[in-house]
């Protein structure tokens, strides 16, 4: 098999000839893994470790400066840079919404258009990588608006003004439904999976109620769903952890494949995800980013990975349990793609 029929052929459920691997890593640990392999070739790279999904990129409008080392993006997100040995990090500071008062100020903010993404390289990408999966996107509808909102403010809109959440959730939703369009239109519908964010949960349980989430997330993430399968995609959900609640609820807005599957509790493992959702959604991800990557041997390393392939069998694709972060080791990244 390809890349691409690998992939396809996890996404349908079909035993493929190797289990399918994805990759993605924050820009330090990225730098830290080229200085290990003595190059800065990514696609080189990618290739080497047998990955079979590449992600195509629209650039977006330069982030600007607003303070003293306070960043902020075309969204409204602020964040700073902290410093790592491999270079900057992001962590996240209180959007520009923080603290509004009235809901004029909501409705008069410089929200982006789809206009504000170049597309143009897009059918560059996909001939480059024609025998590869394709994966686009970068749709939040309700975690990203928590950032531009700030978290304390979302949380108390959500009890207080829920019209202010359904507003921003709505501002994304619309953006992201015409950015996907676009690129599908654009790439002649080459793209096979459409990523949607919103991290819905912590290391110990969900971050809101199933009520909460039927309000204010489910309704845009179907909307969602719906544009990236009419767009002939599937649909891959990204939160972080325990979401176990959630799950029958994911899938029944659409959802066709769940990462990062964080392995934070005795319901996000393997076993119990296989057994209770196996034959309804698709797995991606969790090799442990908080205790295994950074911490174990090698030899550790491609056990556990063994384990997923084994236990997920089909309609699995290999990763790790969200970005690879800085602190983990080159030789455990290399290990993951070795035993997978």
């Amino acid at each position: 098999m390809n890349p691409r029929e690998r992939v396809l052929a996890a996404l349908r459920y079909e035993q493929p000839d190797r289990t399918p691997r994805d990759f993605w890593a924050e820009p330090p640990a990225m730098q830290r893994l080229f200085e290990h392999v003595g190059h800065h070739d990514k696609d080189r790279l990618l290739d080497s470790l047998g990955v079979d999904v590449r992600h195509l990129e629209a650039s977006a409008p330069a982030e600007r400066e607003v303070g003293d080392g306070l960043f902020q993006n075309f969204w409204g997100e602020r964040y700073v840079y902290k410093p790592t040995p491999w270079g900057p990090m992001r962590e996240d500071a209180k959007g520009a919404l923080t603290g509004a008062s009235r809901f004029l100020e909501l409705e008069s903010f410089p929200w982006p258009t789809p206009d504000c993404l170049d597309r143009s390289q897009l059918n560059a990408q996909c001939a480059r990588y024609e025998q590869h999966a394709l994966l686009y996107g970068f749709a939040d509808i309700w975690q990203r608006p928590a950032l531009v909102r700030g978290w304390e403010d979302m949380f108390l809109d959500m009890a207080e003004r829920p019209d202010w959440v359904h507003f921003l959730s709505r501002k994304f939703t619309d953006f992201y439904r015409e950015d996907y369009t676009r690129a599908a239109e654009i790439t002649n519908g080459r793209i096979d999976l459409y990523l949607v964010i919103s991290d819905l949960g912590t290391q110990r349980g969900p971050l809101i109620s199933t009520a909460m989430f039927r309000e204010f997330i489910a309704p845009y993430l179907k909307e969602m769903t719906d544009c990236i399968h009419a767009l002939g995609g599937k649909a891959l959900f990204h939160s972080c952890g325990t979401i176990w609640p959630f799950i029958p609820d994911l899938i029944e807005c659409g959802v066709d494949v769940l990462d990062p599957i964080q392995p934070t509790c005795p319901e996000m493992q393997p076993e119990n995800l296989k057994h209770a959702f196996g034959d309804r959604l698709c797995f991606h991800g969790g090799i442990d980013m908080q205790n295994l990557l950074p911490k174990a041997t090698p030899v550790e390393v491609e056990a556990e990975v063994r384990r997923y392939c084994e236990v997920f069998g089909t309609g699995y694709i290999l990763g790790p349990a969200h970005l690879f972060q800085p602190d983990v080791p080159p030789e455990n990244i290399l290990s993951v793609y070795a035993a997978g």
